[in-house]
């Protein structure tokens, strides 16, 4: 905690007792935050509301983690070292970190993941190795010239936040970093998520993001 200046709890309208966990967790931990949605808006609605607080607050950088449990929190200093060599966004990146399956996914899930990078690589003429990633970093440069506010607030949020990187020639990194998938960790379903993010490289290529 003492390497953070802010845990920042963003509660998109839920009933499953975040909002209450927080407040209780802020007694002991001040520097825990908690900002609520009225009413769920969606996962881009999420990170829009969290990007704005950290610009208001002056902010450096700021590190989006999932909730599901995939990712482990302890890798948020590896997450930063990129920074201090100039990188303006950090990708956590399963793929780095070894073969996906070691950590629960499926064989459909894992293909699937490893044909939609590969697509996206030249489309994008990238080198990345995990697009989809529920632990990214954002530096305060590339918060202030990526137009985010613009873009969905579904789960394709995060790839239209790598268009718009990719778009103002921002330097990408990555780390690798565990992952752990299986029932109860994610209820993102891949064939409509899939053709989401097609829908933003066609976007992308029409010039429309």
């Amino acid at each position: 905690m003492e390497y953070l200046n802010t845990v920042l709890v963003i509660d998109d309208g839920s009933s499953d007792g975040t909002a209450n966990l927080t407040s209780r967790l802020q007694k002991e931990f001040p520097k825990i935050f908690l900002i609520q949605h009225p009413e769920n808006r969606g996962y881009g609605a999420v990170q829009k509301t969290a990007f704005d607080w950290t610009l208001e607050h002056n902010s450096d950088i700021a590190v989006m983690l999932h909730s599901d449990g995939q990712y482990p929190p302890e890798y948020l200093k590896p997450m930063l070292i990129p920074f201090k060599k100039s990188a303006d966004v950090v990708g956590g990146s399963r793929i780095l970190y070894g073969d996906m399956r070691w950590g629960g996914m499926s064989r459909t899930r894992y293909y699937g993941t490893m044909w939609l990078n590969a697509l996206e690589n030249l489309i994008f003429r990238q080198k990345l190795t995990s697009y989809h990633s529920g632990y990214k970093a954002y530096s305060r440069k590339a918060l202030e010239q990526i137009p985010y506010e613009s873009y969905s607030n579904t789960f394709n949020f995060d790839s239209e936040m790598l268009v718009g990187a990719i778009r103002a020639e921002l330097s990408i990194e990555e780390i690798p970093i565990p992952t752990i998938h299986g029932a109860g960790f994610s209820s993102l379903k891949p064939v409509p998520y899939g053709l989401s993010v097609l829908h933003t490289l066609v976007k992308y290529i029409f010039g429309r993001i």
